[in-house]
């Protein structure tokens, strides 16, 4: 077991940390809005750990002390939340693909901004961020309670006020502003929850790298995380989780297969397409998806036919 954990022990970090991601964008598809801007708050989160950790919390120690991680966890939260609104208030006004081109055009901005600053090493980025601990399989200290804790919170948030106005909104937004839902005042809410919660995943994947710069906020990430939630499922936070795991864990998967020796000398270029073509294969599953699986792997009623199975036990005891 020690073994295993060492070996795959980042892969099963980055899994965590990928379903946090899907869930960062699940949050604006809660209320209909196709936002793609999470790569940029996530890169933000990243640039806000790595500038403090390196020149505001310098320590003589070997590891770098968990309290400071957690700080800069929340500034980081709360430097993209606060962004998130700024721009989440003008951009919500957009629908459908503008607002998807919109955001893809904010990620950018970041990305050039990042490659043009001083602060953010430029191109070269920010190198020897401490780390926290020893080996990276430690990091689900910090990665796996933030998971489960947002799973909790996104359960609860399914059933509660907030909830319902952001699926009313997403279902028919006329029909929710007469009903006297503020469809405006929602939607910069969900959207700015999904910068904080993709800030704080930032943080930590900027400590576990150990560098940052701006090949962490990109347009490849935007098509990457809209994978996640489209193939996972969008009605379910738990679609956001499933896909953020099974897709942050398939070109792991691809590389083992091409790199296997599996493939002989005249299918070598399917070995190279397995092992370099990740993004060709995500925008096929995209459409693969869509097509045979229009709700996602995990559908929205895997909550109704658990209950409807505990019920169906019950009378029959």
């Amino acid at each position: 077991m020690a073994e295993f954990f060492s070996t795959y022990g980042s892969l099963i970090v980055s899994m965590v940390l990928g379903a946090l991601l899907g869930l960062s964008l699940y949050l604006p598809l809660m209320t209909g809005q196709l936002s793609l801007a999470s790569p940029g708050f996530y890169a933000l989160g990243g640039y806000v750990a790595a500038i403090l950790s390196t020149k505001v919390f310098i320590t003589s120690n070997n590891l770098f002390p968990l309290h400071l991680l957690l700080l800069e966890m929340l500034i980081a939260g709360l430097v993209s939340g606060i962004l998130g609104a700024a721009v989440g208030i003008p951009a919500l006004r957009l629908r459908g693909i503008y607002l998807a081109i919109a955001t893809i055009a904010f990620v950018e901005v970041l990305r050039i901004i990042s490659l043009n600053l001083e602060i953010t090493g430029g191109a070269v980025g920010i190198f020897g961020i401490p780390q926290p601990f020893q080996s990276q399989i430690e990091y689900l200290w910090i990665a796996l309670p933030l998971l489960l804790i947002s799973m909790g919170l996104f359960y609860r948030l399914e059933r509660v006020r907030v909830g319902r106005a952001f699926t009313a909104i997403r279902e028919d937004e006329l029909a929710a502003e007469a009903m006297g839902i503020n469809s405006t005042y929602y939607k910069v809410l969900a959207f700015t929850l999904g910068a904080i919660l993709a800030g704080v995943v930032g943080a930590i994947n900027a400590h576990i790298l150990n560098t940052w710069n701006a090949r962490q906020g990109t347009f490849d990430a935007s098509i990457i995380y809209l994978t996640f939630v489209l193939i996972g499922g969008s009605r379910t936070f738990l679609g956001s989780v499933v896909g953020g795991m099974v897709f942050t864990a398939l070109p792991e998967i691809l590389r083992g297969i091409a790199d296997s020796g599996v493939f002989p000398n005249w299918l070598s270029w399917l070995a190279q397409f397995l092992r370099d073509g990740r993004l060709i294969i995500f925008g096929l599953l995209i459409v693969i998806g869509t097509i045979f699986f229009p709700q996602g792997l995990v559908p929205p009623e895997v909550f109704k036919i658990g209950k409807a199975r505990k019920k169906k036990i019950k009378n029959n005891i």
